[in-house]
């Protein structure tokens, strides 16, 4: 059983690995990939929440981020890129980041991530530091625009968080942390 186990660890890894990519083979072709995710979650949010374009409009800056997550029992696992941008500068960071969780959960998903950043303080941190800990409960049944996704709105440190679920078949309750760091090969 043990064995089982760690084979479904490492197939999820690897699985991850593989959703957890800008795409392309070139930088400027990563970095439109990374662009082109960012335009199209921003204006998934925009459709189901309107009052979020004039939170964004007048933030510090605020990160957009493409992550695929698995639960297998005891354990979630996930991974993603994205960037966050400094709306008084224009200036864009490119992220990573990975994500690990105990708690009980089964399932997978592919979802994004919208932070809106309400200080230049909470951007700074967030792109020097990167680190993001909590609880996240969630429910999730979807395919395409079939289906549904429960998630929550979070504001922690001056910070607004927005999940939502592209695709997907989970339930999970986790203790996790997040790690997001700047990608080095497109800043």
């Amino acid at each position: 059983m043990r064995n089982y186990l760690v084979a479904i660890l490492m197939g999820t890894v690897f699985l991850l690995a593989g959703c957890a990519t800008s795409g392309g083979k070139s930088v400027a072709e990563k970095r439109a990939a990374v662009e082109s995710m960012r335009s199209n979650v921003l204006s998934q949010l925009y459709a189901q929440k309107p009052d979020v374009q004039q939170q964004i409009a007048s933030s510090a800056g605020y990160a957009v981020f493409d992550n695929a997550n698995v639960n297998v029992i005891f354990a979630s696992f996930g991974g993603g890129y994205g960037v966050a941008v400094n709306r008084q500068t224009g200036a864009r960071t490119y992220m990573n980041m990975a994500e690990a969780g105990l708690g009980l959960g089964i399932g997978a998903k592919d979802f994004s991530i919208v932070m809106v950043f309400h200080s230049q303080s909470a951007l700074a941190r967030f792109i020097e530091h990167g680190w993001a800990f909590g609880g996240n409960a969630d429910a999730a049944a979807k395919h395409k625009h079939q289906g549904g996704a429960v998630a929550a709105e979070v504001v922690v440190d001056d910070v607004t968080v927005y999940s939502l679920t592209e695709t997907g078949l989970a339930l999970q309750a986790v203790l996790k942390g997040t790690k997001f760091w700047v990608d080095d090969e497109l800043n």
